[in-house]
């Protein structure tokens, strides 16, 4: 009670303060935290483009923890440290900051190698490198849908010699049309992952409690007042990392240095004559911010990942030793992983067959056990959401040329991709999941032959090439990991639902800015390395010009994967201690699997030896060690990208 003492008014005072300071802590997403992830999106995507374009190094978004987006969040979180102190008021909660991250994370996505990247030279490339050799001109550029595509070539000249003026009414104008065309397909895809997404979430997050592994570190490095950056083992593991990067910074500079070897390097050249020879790429590395990542996995996925990976290569030496490798493309490693991934996601929608029964009487507004409340959007919601998108989707298709029939099944197949990729990533925190060349344009062509459709069907699959070329930085899964981090932050879903929609908008946007701007300055011939468009117009002229029937070995691969995931998750669901996992087989025929299949056996390892000998509780108390080496690998390797880019100089990169 107060009694009028001035000590009585003093503890009220602190008592107010106190209860201020509660009701501002628990503020979730917010306009503010909205519009800095907005101010931020260009910069991001800037440095995005001068790493993976125009230096072609670093390659964040080649992997599912984007170093770029870690680091951001890191300065923002260190700097609302200092923020709390003088003005608490005007600190950021952790909601916030993590809402940040997420739409940084959104629009790394659409940014990323697998996105824009690919997209913005494709709209160009056809009628810039059309020549009589190749016949483009001839083949197939009346097929390609003008709105589409940049045809002018005193517009597109500049992009590929650099040293012009983007900023001009002309140059604009030519751009504002493929731009909003295919910026209203991406945002049209992002929305049908967030719906999939709020239809999906409880299921997954509530009632089988996936953990998400991957937001882990960004969840810690955003805690209020920084726990993370008071562990002894933390500081250890991110001194250890920062000081192997710094060294061989200085031994890139000085090669008179010697350098510590933990990137990549070939196994290949030690196997020499036939059938070893038929081993192919076999990297091996000592990635540290990768066995951090690895320690992070479930033992089962991580042991598969590389015991499935060193599977694969004896099955191509194997085939070579029978003559089996003269069959183009056997032993199908790409089709089998496919297969394997479509097993996965018919199982995760099996395992939640009872729920998604449900969330239809939701739909259908009948009585249900579900309940909606907390959920990003209703049920009913999310549905139309999904299939206005979907519509949309196939809406665009057809009016660009491809059969109403074959867009239904392309979508179709992405999007059941898409689910099984997110399922891997919120249950087992994967680093990689490229499957390259594996989409629904391979998948389709390959098993009822380039034969069976029409060119307009087949100009408008290879202009979808840029999402399917690989899945490296697909968005659904870190959507997913959003809303797991507002779960953790206790925020409301709703809200983070509207911000990543006006996040997928503005990542579009920003995205084509970064490259266009980027490429008119230095020019896409001296600096951008990456061939893509000529990966997906050279395939389209060979389809063409010679069309293929159906290729049965690779229509059995498929089957051959989906029944090897069946039977390895049957095992798994007899027997406790099976250690072979199917999505440890579908992943580990990937490229990226091939620069990270050590130091994943090494994290694996790690971290049966620590439970084995030291139990769950070492375990807990050992993860800020390994969450130092993943930070101090990021941290010291943003740091010297920067610096080289503002200084126009090359420098030493951790990764790729």
């Amino acid at each position: 009670m107060n009694d009028g003492s001035p000590s009585a008014k003093a503890a009220t005072k602190t008592a107010e303060r106190a209860l201020a300071a509660t009701k501002f802590v628990a503020r979730g997403v917010t306009w503010r935290s909205i519009l800095l992830g907005l101010v931020l999106m260009p910069a991001n995507c800037y440095w995005i483009v001068q790493m993976e374009i125009v230096r072609y190094s670093a390659h964040p978004t080649t992997i599912s923890l984007f170093f770029n987006t870690v680091f951001i969040l890191l300065v923002l979180a260190l700097g609302n440290l200092l923020v709390r102190k003088l003005c608490p008021r005007a600190a950021l909660t952790q909601a916030e900051l993590l809402c940040v991250y997420s739409m940084l994370c959104i629009a790394s996505c659409v940014c990323g190698h697998d996105g824009v990247q690919v997209l913005a030279p494709m709209i160009s490339w056809p009628f810039h490198f059309a020549n009589e050799a190749n016949k483009w001109e001839e083949l197939f550029h009346g097929h390609i849908p003008a709105w589409l595509s940049l045809q002018d070539e005193n517009i597109i000249e500049g992009y590929y010699i650099g040293a012009t003026n983007l900023y001009t009414v002309e140059r604009l104008g030519a751009w504002v049309t493929p731009v909003l065309a295919w910026g209203g397909f991406i945002v049209a895809m992002l929305v049908v992952m967030l719906c999939l997404t709020a239809i999906l979430r409880k299921q997954w997050l509530e009632r089988e409690h996936l953990a998400c592994p991957l937001v882990y570190l960004p969840i810690e490095i955003s805690r209020p007042r920084g726990t993370l950056f008071r562990n002894k083992l933390f500081w250890t593991g991110f001194a250890i990392t920062a000081a192997m990067d710094i060294w061989n910074s200085f031994a890139f500079l000085y090669p008179a240095i010697p350098r510590i070897p933990i990137e990549h390097q070939d196994m290949r050249p030690h196997f020499r004559g036939r059938p070893w020879s038929a081993i192919g790429w076999t990297p091996v590395s000592f990635y540290p911010f990768v066995i951090g990542v690895g320690i992070l996995m479930p033992l089962d996925f991580s042991f598969s990942c590389w015991f499935f990976y060193i599977l694969w290569k004896v099955e191509r030496i194997l085939s070579a030793a029978v003559g089996w490798d003269q069959i183009p493309d056997f032993p199908y490693i790409n089709q089998q992983a496919f297969g394997a991934y479509m097993l996965f996601c018919i199982y995760a929608i099996w395992l939640a067959r009872g729920y998604l029964a449900g969330v239809f009487r939701c739909i259908m507004r009948r009585r249900s056990w579900l309940s909606e409340e907390g959920e990003p959007v209703s049920y009913r919601g999310a549905f139309i959401g999904v299939c206005v998108g979907f519509v949309a989707l196939v809406w665009f298709s057809a009016i660009g040329g491809m059969s109403v029939t074959l867009a239904i099944a392309f979508f179709a197949i992405y999007f059941a991709l898409a689910v099984a990729i997110t399922r891997m990533r919120v249950q087992f925190g994967s680093l990689v999941h490229d499957l390259h060349f594996t989409g629904p344009d391979t998948t389709i062509t390959t098993t009822l032959g380039t034969r069976a459709f029409g060119p307009r069907d087949l100009t408008m699959m290879s202009l979808y090439f840029w999402f399917n070329r690989a899945y490296r930085s697909h968005p659904m899964p870190h959507q997913f990991e959003g809303f797991k981090m507002v779960e953790r932050t206790e925020d409301s879903p709703r809200r983070f639902f509207w911000a990543m929609v006006l996040a997928a908008v503005a990542a579009t946007l920003t995205a084509f800015w970064a490259m266009a701007h980027l490429m008119y300055s230095y020019g896409a011939r001296a600096k951008s390395r990456s061939g893509f468009g000529a990966e997906a117009f050279n395939r389209l002229a060979s389809w063409m010009s010679a069309p293929t029937g159906p290729n049965w070995g690779a229509t059995a691969a498929v089957g051959v994967g989906l029944a090897t995931g069946l039977l390895l998750e049957t095992m798994r669901m007899r027997f406790v201690n099976w250690p072979f996992h199917p999505l440890g087989f579908a992943i580990s025929g990937s490229w990226e699997m091939n620069l990270v299949w050590l130091p994943i056996m090494i994290g694996w390892a790690l971290k049966l030896l620590i439970i084995r000998y030291g139990g769950y509780r070492t375990f807990t108390a050992a993860v800020p060690l390994f969450l130092g080496l993943i930070l101090g690998q990021f941290v010291v390797g943003s740091i010297l990208n920067i610096v080289s880019i503002s200084l126009g100089i090359p420098s030493y990169m951790f990764w790729q």
